[in-house]
C-alpha cells in the first residue's frame, strides 16, 4: 500500500455522505480538502524549526502561523455540512484576511503580499460555481480598493524596509502565489479530466444500453424530425439508423397513423405530459423476421411513450421544446388482440346461430309434430267426429307427410352434424351424371307441376362419367333444385344445366326467383341461414340445403358460387371434378333418360322441359 493510498484513504473517511455516491463531487471535495490539510500540517511541522533559526517572533509572525488553522476549520466544516460553495466562500474570505493582515503591515498595494489577491478568484474557479467565483472577484477588487486608500490617506504603519530585502520579498511573494497558482491549474486540469473521464464512462454506459435494449430510444423535435435514435431500430426495422434521423421515420408511419403521431409528439412537447400511442411503421425486414417465420411483411405495430426533455440554452434561455420517445414492437400483442377478437366475434355468431338452430327447430319439429298428433287424435276419434274412409286416407296422407318432413328435418341436421365433425364419408365411384340429373328432376317434377313453375333441363347425352358419390350427387341435385322450385314465383322458370369446362362438370341452377340481397350473399351456405328477414320468409325451411350442398362439394373438391339479384332470380353454379375415363352409354342411363309422361310434354333431349298444368 503507497503513501499516496493511505492519504486518499484517509481523506474519503472525511468525506461527507453526500459526496461519496458521486465520483465527481467526491473529487472536487478530496481536492478542496487535501492541499489545505497537507499544507497547514507542514506549515505547523515547520514553526518550531522556524523559532530555532529566527529566535523569538513578532506579533505578526505569530498571528501569520495562527492564521494557518483556518484551512484545518474549512476542511472540518465541508467534512460535516457537504456545503461546497460555502466552504469556497469561507476559503476565500480567509485567504483575502490574511493578505489584507500581511499587506497592511508590510507596505499596503505596495507589498510582496498584495499579488496574492489575484490567487483569491483563481482558487474560487475550483468551485464550479460563477456566484462563487463573482464573490470572490469581487472581494479581491474590494481589498486592492481597500489597500490603495488606506496608503492614500497614510493609515496604514510606516515600515522601514531596506532595498535588498524589499526585493527578495517581493520575489517570494510572486514565486509563491505563482507556485500556488501552478497548484490551482493543475487542481482545476485534475478535475476537468475527472469530469471528462466520468462523462466519457457514463456516455459508453448509456451507449451499451442503448445497443443492447430491445426498446428504440429515440429524440424529437416537435414537428416530429428525429434528432437520434438508438441502433436498435436497424433490427426492428431492416434499415440503418442514419437513414431514420430528420423526417426519414415519420415517412415509414402509416399514412392513417401520422396524425396521431404526431399529435403525441405535439402534445408532449407542448403541455410537458408523457404521452403514449400505437401506429404502424413500414419495415423492410421478411414477415417474422425476428419471430422464425417467412413471407414479406409491409408494417409493424409500434407502441411510442414520449415524455419532455427539458433542456436550457447556454445564455440562461429555455430551448425548443424536444421530446424524447420508447418505441417497441408490440406486433405479437396486435396479433393476439385481432385473434381474440376474432374468436370473440366467432363466438358471438356461434351464439347467434345456436339461437337461431333453437328457433328453427322449435317451428320446423313442432309443425309436422303437431300434425301428426293433431290428425291421430281425430282418427282415433273416428266413431265421435263420423270419419268416412276418404277422409280417415286423407288424415293418414298427412300424418305420413309430416312425419316424411319431420324425417327430412332430422337427417339434414344429423348429415350437417357429421360433416362439421368430419365424420361424413364418402363412397367415390365412377357414374353417369346425366342419369343422376334426370333422375332428381324427375322426382321434382310434381312439385314444379303444383307451384306453376317450368322445370327445364340442359343435359347433353355426351356428358362424360364422374368419380364422385352418386347419392351426395343427387342430394346436391335435389337440394338445389328443390330450393329453386320453392323461391320461384308461379309461371317462372327453373333451367337446370350441365356440360363439361376444362377437366370439370360444371352443373348451374336457374331460377327467376325472388333473388338474393347482396348482404345476404356473403353468408349463404352458413349452416340454419336463411336470407331476408322472419317476417319475409313464406317458405318453410331449416337453412340446412345450401350448407349440406356446400360441404359436399367440398368434400369432392370442387367449389359452389352463388350469383344473384333481389327480384330478378338467382343462379348457383357447382363445379365439380371429372374422371379421366371416356364417357360410356350404360344401360341404367339409357332407362332412366325414358322420362316420365309429365316430362314427355317438352322438346326432344337434350332439352327437357317440365311445364306448368292447366
Amino acid at each position: 500500500m503507497t503513501v499516496l493510498s493511505i492519504i486518499r484513504e484517509c481523506l474519503d473517511a472525511l468525506l461527507h455522505p453526500s459526496a461519496r455516491y458521486d465520483a465527481l463531487t467526491r473529487a472536487r471535495h478530496r481536492a478542496f480538502m487535501a492541499p489545505r490539510l497537507l499544507g497547514s500540517l507542514a506549515a505547523f511541522a515547520a514553526f518550531p524549526l522556524y523559532l530555532a533559526m529566527r529566535g523569538a517572533p513578532s506579533a505578526l509572525e505569530v498571528a501569520a502561523f495562527a492564521w494557518l488553522i483556518a484551512p484545518i476549520l474549512l476542511s472540518w466544516f465541508l467534512s460535516r455540512t457537504g456545503r461546497y460553495e460555502g466552504a469556497h466562500v469561507l476559503s476565500s474570505l480567509a485567504l483575502a484576511g490574511l493578505v489584507m493582515a500581511v499587506a497592511s503591515t508590510t507596505g499596503g498595494i505596495e507589498s510582496f503580499a498584495a499579488i496574492w489577491l489575484v490567487v483569491v478568484p483563481l482558487e474560487a474557479a475550483l468551485s464550479a460555481s460563477r456566484r462563487v467565483v463573482a464573490f470572490a472577484s469581487i472581494l479581491t477588487l474590494s481589498c486592492a480598493a481597500l489597500l490603495i486608500g488606506l496608503g492614500h490617506l497614510d493609515l496604514l504603519p510606516v515600515t522601514e524596509i531596506k532595498p535588498a530585502l524589499r526585493g527578495a520579498c517581493m520575489a517570494f511573494g510572486v514565486a509563491s502565489a505563482t507556485l500556488y497558482a501552478a497548484g490551482l491549474a493543475f487542481g482545476v486540469e485534475t478535475l476537468a479530466r475527472t469530469s471528462v473521464s466520468l462523462l466519457s464512462l457514463e456516455e459508453d454506459r448509456y451507449r451499451l444500453l442503448a445497443r443492447n435494449m430491445s426498446d428504440v430510444i429515440s429524440r424529437h423535435r416537435r414537428n416530429g424530425a428525429v434528432s437520434f435514435i438508438s441502433p436498435a431500430a436497424e433490427p426492428m426495422l431492416g434499415t440503418a439508423a442514419a437513414r431514420l434521423l430528420g423526417h426519414g421515420l415519420f415517412d415509414r408511419v402509416h399514412v392513417a397513423d401520422r396524425p396521431a403521431y404526431l399529435t403525441a409528439l405535439s402534445d408532449a412537447a407542448r403541455s410537458g405530459e408523457a404521452r403514449s400511442v400505437e401506429f404502424r411503421l413500414r419495415t423492410d425486414l421478411p414477415r417474422g423476421a425476428q419471430r422464425g417465420d417467412k413471407g414479406p411483411v409491409n408494417f409493424v405495430w409500434v407502441e411510442m411513450r414520449c415524455r419532455p426533455l427539458e433542456q436550457v440554452s447556454p445564455l440562461g434561455v429555455a430551448a425548443d421544446a424536444e421530446v424524447v420517445a420508447v418505441m417497441r414492437d408490440v406486433t405479437d400483442r396486435k396479433m393476439q388482440e385481432q385473434a381474440l377478437e376474432l374468436a370473440r366475434c366467432a363466438a358471438q355468431h356461434a351464439d347467434a346461430a345456436k339461437t337461431r338452430f333453437l328457433a328453427t327447430m322449435s317451428h320446423e319439429l313442432r309443425t309436422p309434430l303437431n300434425a301428426i298428433i293433431g290428425f291421430s287424435d281425430m282418427i282415433i276419434q273416428e266413431d265421435a267426429l263420423m270419419l268416412d274412409a276418404a277422409r280417415r286416407r286423407e288424415y293418414a296422407q298427412l300424418i305420413n307427410d309430416s312425419g316424411q318432413h319431420l324425417l327430412s328435418v332430422v337427417n339434414g341436421i344429423l348429415d350437417m352434424s357429421k360433416m362439421e365433425s368430419g365424420n361424413f364419408e364418402i363412397s367415390p365411384e365412377p357414374f353417369a351424371p346425366r342419369a343422376a340429373i334426370i333422375n332428381c328432376c324427375n322426382l321434382l317434377a310434381l312439385k314444379a307441376r303444383e307451384g306453376g313453375v317450368d322445370l327445364v333441363v340442359n343435359a347433353p347425352q355426351d356428358l362424360p362419367l364422374i368419380t364422385g358419390d352418386p347419392r351426395a350427387f343427387k342430394q346436391i341435385v335435389l337440394n338445389l333444385v328443390s330450393n329453386a322450385i320453392k323461391f320461384t314465383e308461379r309461371a317462372g322458370c327453373v333451367l337446370v344445366s350441365a356440360e363439361i369446362e376444362g377437366t370439370r362438370l360444371a352443373l348451374r341452377v336457374t331460377d327467376t326467383g325472388v333473388g338474393i340481397a347482396a348482404d345476404d350473399l356473403k353468408r349463404i351456405g352458413a349452416p340454419f341461414f336463411q336470407a331476408g328477414t322472419p317476417y319475409q320468409r313464406r317458405h318453410e325451411g331449416t337453412g340446412l340445403g345450401l350448407s349440406i350442398v356446400k360441404s359436399l362439394v367440398t368434400l369432392h373438391g370442387g367449389e359452389l358460387t352463388v350469383q344473384s339479384k333481389l327480384d330478378e332470380g338467382t343462379t348457383v353454379s357447382v363445379m365439380l371434378p371429372i374422371a379421366p375415363s371416356k364417357p360410356e352409354v350404360t344401360e341404367t342411363s339409357s332407362k332412366v333418360a325414358t322420362l316420365t309422361p309429365a316430362l314427355r310434354s317438352g322438346p326432344p333431349d337434350p332439352m327437357i322441359q317440365v311445364k306448368k298444368s292447366a
